[in-house]
């Protein structure tokens, strides 16, 4: 059976580090099933709560540079000294299932999305009430991904450079309260799904 790409979509969520994104992603797909998870590849270490092949596929640099020769990945940008990455056959997999996927993602990665052969793709950028909040959030955080102070101070000088990329989304969702966050995300999403029904 051929499959309609045109009825499906991409999400694109990114956000200055720390600021829920991956919360309020896995959140959205709790509510909503017929969204997936684009899973990246990264050559960085698991955190201690992280599983291979659930929250990213965990490969050698070797191996990432030879996906990256091969042309596996629709859009790959290093952070903070490591490689992430997206396969094209993740997205054909998840439209062939019957899925729109979700990218979870940084706004390099979002502009090579965004200046792909896939048309139908929505993306947001998920903002902090403020800056303070990043840095208590990345503090919090801190205590079970194994960050140190220097990480975070390499996050924070980050946060500018992110910000200022915002206005290149399609969408711009403050997270203050996770719920009311993904509430957004939602009314958003089914918009755009309702602008492709003939």
């Amino acid at each position: 059976m051929k499959v309609n790409y045109n009825k499906r979509i991409i999400i694109v969520i990114s956000s200055p580090s720390g600021a829920g994104k991956t919360s309020a992603c896995h959140k959205l797909i709790e509510r909503d099933k017929s969204i997936a998870l684009s899973i990246s590849d990264t050559t960085r270490l698991p955190r201690d709560n992280e599983i291979d092949g659930v929250d990213y596929n965990f490969i050698n640099e070797d191996e990432f540079k030879n996906r990256i020769k091969n042309k596996s990945y629709i859009e790959y940008a290093n952070v903070f000294g490591n490689y992430y990455g997206s396969q094209y056959k993740n997205i054909i997999n998840h439209f062939e299932n019957g899925s729109d996927i979700l990218f979870d993602i940084d706004w390099q990665g979002a502009k090579q999305l965004k200046s792909s052969s896939f048309k139908n793709i929505v993306s947001i950028f998920i903002v902090p009430p403020s800056k303070d909040a990043i840095y208590k959030r990345l503090k919090s955080r801190a205590l079970t991904s194994g960050d140190n102070e220097k990480s975070i101070e390499n996050r924070m000088n980050k946060y500018e450079t992110e910000m200022r990329h915002k206005n290149d989304y399609d969408h711009v969702v403050i997270n203050d309260k996770l719920e009311t966050c993904v509430d957004e995300l939602e009314k958003i999403i089914n918009n755009k799904r309702s602008s492709l029904i003939d």
